[in-house]
């Protein structure tokens, strides 16, 4: 690939973080605009109005500071995503966002729940586990560029805050950790070295052309030689003046 090629791949991979970004900034500049906050349409738990929720929640964020914190990690995970798992990047986004959301609106506490965090979580836990089972060097380095960019986050899965939802980072960490699981053996795969590549069994036995399958005329048994004797018989005369011919 060339060097043109790869930063022109670099480029594209921030874009839909980017834009997704954007699109939270919009939400917020027209809250503000209007004096309206949105936080009815956060996740309201097990009730029909708050299923909307699941598509409309990851946009509403309640102040700047709440925003702020997921906007950055939602450029650089994004980035990652789209960057190392380009064929199967929207697939994942698009599991991790239903179910994280959906899995809130089941277990969640009876309170509106708003932001992108379980988005996060979800994207957090996927970067990791699929770079730890796939074994594979690059994916394993993002994987732990993730740990020491967010490894703190693992805090945020526990009650340890009442206005922060717990439930939603952890749905969603559980979600990316399905989704890496799920997809494991589709995208990016570790290269196989030669000495790792278990030869092939011999299907030998299903060869109708096997060595031991074609078959041979049978030999007929030899039969012993048969010697043919002929007998001459010769009658020779008397001689003359032998005892024989004496009369008496």
């Amino acid at each position: 690939m060339s060097d043109r090629a790869e930063i022109q791949r670099i480029i594209y991979s921030f874009l839909p973080g980017i834009f997704l970004v954007a699109a939270l900034w919009l939400v917020k500049f027209i809250e503000i605009k209007t004096g309206h906050l949105l936080t009815e349409y956060g996740v309201f738990p097990r009730t029909l109005s708050g299923m909307k929720g699941i598509i409309t929640s990851p946009f509403i964020h309640g102040d700047y500071k709440h925003l702020i914190s997921n906007s950055l990690p939602m450029v650089i995970l994004g980035a990652g995503l789209f960057y190392f798992y380009k064929s199967l990047a929207w697939k994942v986004f698009i599991w991790i966002y239903f179910l994280a959301g959906f899995w809130l609106w089941l277990g969640g506490r009876e309170s509106f729940h708003i932001g992108a965090s379980g988005v996060i979580y979800g994207l957090t836990t996927f970067l990791f586990f699929s770079g730890v089972l796939r074994r594979d060097t690059r994916l394993m380095a993002l994987s732990l560029i993730v740990v020491f960019l967010y490894g703190g986050m693992v805090w945020g899965v526990f009650p340890l805050v009442e206005k922060i939802s717990w439930e939603g980072h952890l749905y969603g960490a559980l979600a990316g950790i399905l989704i890496a699981v799920v997809y494991k053996k589709e995208g990016p795969q570790r290269k196989l070295y030669q000495w790792e590549i278990e030869p092939e069994e011999d299907d030998d036995d299903d060869d109708e052309n096997a060595y031991w399958r074609i078959p041979t005329t049978p030999r007929a048994p030899e039969q012993p030689q048969q010697v043919q004797i002929t007998y001459t018989i010769v009658e020779s005369k008397p001689k003359e003046g032998s005892d024989h011919n004496e009369e008496k």
